[in-house]
């Protein structure tokens, strides 16, 4: 009981406002005092607590050197560096120009073409705050000006940056692919028709509001010098990343190349692109550097705080209570896989995807493989959830990163509004997922 008790103590001390590292290391020192005072009893000494206490963190040295020498976690700070790289190329501006000129003549052209830059720069960057952030700067007063609804521009925005979660090489899939302890390559490869089949069903969305509403969005007329060689610019702007996507992923789909080793190669191609683009420099080199460690360091500060608070809730024995409590639900299968789900996106509206995997996926998932359910299937489920968490309004964190560079004129409200046809979908696509697998390739 003492681990369930720590659970909702760390998620009541989040919701507050506490960093999540120290949070769920500190929880876990405490409540594995708690652990050791009751495991002593019924007459504990101060001694006999604080060598079962000392016991208890004799393995966690062993755990944190394990996590700094995780050759598929070494692959997070590149794909990081990578995506701050062509983000601060302002790869993004560019793509989002050229197809904005594309499309713009169809209705809801420009919100097509954001969303499918949003779908580029998921598979060449795969950093969701970076891609919401550059498109609502960029594309969202561009829309704003043509006469696009305040819900559809948001919405679009939104839902493209957060494709990041779903589309290879993302950083949700490489965490989950260590927790899984499944090949990186597969998670990839079976996220990808997912992924493609969501851009389907956004842009659909967007074709069919369009034409139903069309005041939400208004055909754009392309002045006539601009006509000339618009094809021919699109292309360049689309080219160099498309082929620094192919040699990412094509090298970890062919087989050529680990994840880690195709994360090095995408490092250096963001190098030779931002160079081609005339962008790269020292500085850049060192702002990008400096900003890849402040965010590889969150990223492993949270891992350490979470292992550590995973090793406390194993010993307490809570785990055996929640897969006791999950193999008594009725439906068996399903009745775990609808209460998993809904219990990751309710966790989702209040801490990040990384605690999640770490903590609450571990759980779960001897629960799922003593149900005999496919592993790859289930972490890409998983990474669906998490996407829509990131969307769900109030607390979703690409309504904030939006928020924090719209236009005054833009009300939150807007933005929950906007999204919600999206999230819509995305719980479609996850129902799809769940009950026609096969057709996915499960």
């Amino acid at each position: 009981m003492t681990g369930i008790v720590m659970f909702f103590a760390a998620l009541v001390l989040l919701s507050i406002g506490y960093p999540v590292a120290f949070t769920f290391g500190a929880v876990a020192i405490f409540f594995g005092f708690i652990a050791a005072i009751v495991e002593m009893m019924p007459d504990p000494t101060v001694m006999m607590v604080i060598e079962e206490f000392t016991s208890m963190f004799s393995m966690m040295p062993f755990r944190i050197y394990s996590l700094m020498t995780n050759t598929i976690l070494m692959a997070i700070p590149l794909f990081i560096f990578m995506g701050i790289i062509l983000q601060k190329s302002r790869l993004a501006e560019r793509l989002l120009e050229s197809m904005g000129m594309l499309f713009g003549r169809l209705r809801g052209g420009l919100a097509i073409s954001t969303m499918l830059v949003g779908t580029l720069l998921a598979a060449s960057t795969g950093v969701v705050g970076a891609s919401v952030v550059a498109m609502g700067v960029i594309s969202l007063p561009v829309m704003l000006k043509y006469g696009y609804s305040k819900k559809l521009a948001t919405g679009t925005i939104c839902a493209a940056g957060t494709l990041g979660q779903i589309i290879p090489p993302s950083i949700v899939l490489i965490i989950l692919g260590d927790v899984f302890q499944q090949p990186v390559g597969d998670l990839f490869k079976a996220a990808m028709m997912p992924g493609l089949v969501l851009v389907g069903c956004y842009i659909v969305y967007i074709i069919a509001i369009s034409y139903f509403d069309k005041e939400a969005a208004p055909i754009i007329e392309v002045p006539e010098d601009q006509k000339k060689g618009m094809i021919w610019r699109a292309l360049k702007a689309i080219l160099p990343p498309m082929t620094l996507i192919i040699m990412v992923l094509g090298s970890i789909f062919m087989g050529v190349a680990t994840p880690t080793e195709s994360a090095a190669v995408g490092a250096l191609g963001a190098m030779i692109l931002a160079a081609m683009y005339r962008k790269f420099s020292i500085k850049l080199l060192l702002e990008a550097s400096s900003d890849t460690v402040k965010i590889s360091a969150m990223v492993f500060a949270i891992l350490i705080g979470a292992t550590a608070f995973s090793m406390i809730f194993v010993y307490t024995g809570a785990d055996y209570i929640v897969e006791e409590f999950m193999l008594g639900l009725p439906g068996e299968k399903w009745g775990f896989l609808i209460l998993s789900m809904t219990a990751i996106m309710i966790l989702g509206f209040f801490i990040d995807f990384i605690e999640i995997s770490y903590i609450v996926v571990p759980i779960l998932l001897p629960i799922a493989e003593s149900i005999g359910i496919n592993p790859l299937w289930f972490a890409i489920l998983i990474a669906m959830n998490l996407q829509t968490s990131f969307l769900s309004p109030p607390f979703g964190f690409s309504l904030f990163y939006l928020k924090g560079v719209c236009p005054e004129e833009v009300r939150t409200t807007d933005i929950y509004r906007g999204v919600v046809p999206f999230i819509i979908i995305q719980l479609m696509v996850l129902a799809s997922i769940v009950i026609f697998p096969e057709v996915y390739g499960f």
